[in-house]
């Protein structure tokens, strides 16, 4: 999901004129559960995530192909604050990853529903550059995608990463992810618009992996 949905200058207006509308909860929404995987522990994001998000994520080899993250302290602040109000609403989940006995934030997992009643939904991430290739990554995947297809019942999965990131598109199909097609010219970045490769998960497919592993 190199597109984030979150948008700081959006976020701004919605806050001076938004009704926030009724929903129905479920335990997702009114909360993320706590998932583990050996050392990675992913919980709901806390206000108190945002000084180490700050300086995890808007590092130039990790906003390399993601849309510009917040620029401050406080932008992250609003961004976590905007991502509650999603998950209240059953449009969007955000994990924050951590580890365990080290409950600081060192990246993030994202979910949101393409406006099709999450039968079909993009994920994306960004971890830290210091715990690439250390096994976080997979770990969480994993959980996350454990998450997704199984508690908010998820068909179809989709991902999105630049033709130049090689270390994304590794990153998914080591984790089941397969290349559908190239979307040319389908993301801005510093004024320039690059081609994205298109990865999907299924659901069946899985859940026949698992079953295979198992």
């Amino acid at each position: 999901m190199e597109r984030m949905p979150y948008r700081e200058e959006l976020d701004v207006q919605i806050l001076r004129s938004a009704v926030r509308e009724q929903v129905i909860s479920s335990d997702w929404r009114t909360g993320l559960p706590v998932l583990t995987s050996g050392s990675v522990v992913l919980r709901d994001l806390r206000a108190s995530d945002a000084p180490s998000l700050f300086t995890l994520l808007t590092t130039e080899e990790v906003a390399r192909f993601i849309s510009p993250p917040p620029t401050t302290v406080e932008g992250f602040e609003r961004f976590i604050a905007w991502t509650h109000r999603e998950r209240e609403a059953g449009k969007y989940a955000c994990f924050a990853v951590t580890l365990e006995g080290y409950d600081t934030a060192i990246g993030i997992f994202q979910v949101r529903d393409l406006g099709t009643g999450f039968d079909t939904a993009e994920w994306g991430f960004a971890i830290g550059s210091q715990f690439w290739g250390t096994g976080v990554f997979e770990a969480g995947a994993r959980l996350v995608l454990e998450f997704t297809f199984n508690t908010i019942g998820v068909r179809r999965l989709e991902a999105r990463a630049a033709v130049q990131n090689g270390r994304g598109h590794g990153a998914l199909m080591k984790i089941g992810a397969v290349q559908e097609g190239v979307l040319r010219q389908s993301f801005e970045k510093k004024g320039r618009f690059l081609d994205q490769v298109l990865f999907a998960i299924l659901a069946k497919d899985w859940r026949g992996q698992r079953t295979r592993v198992h």
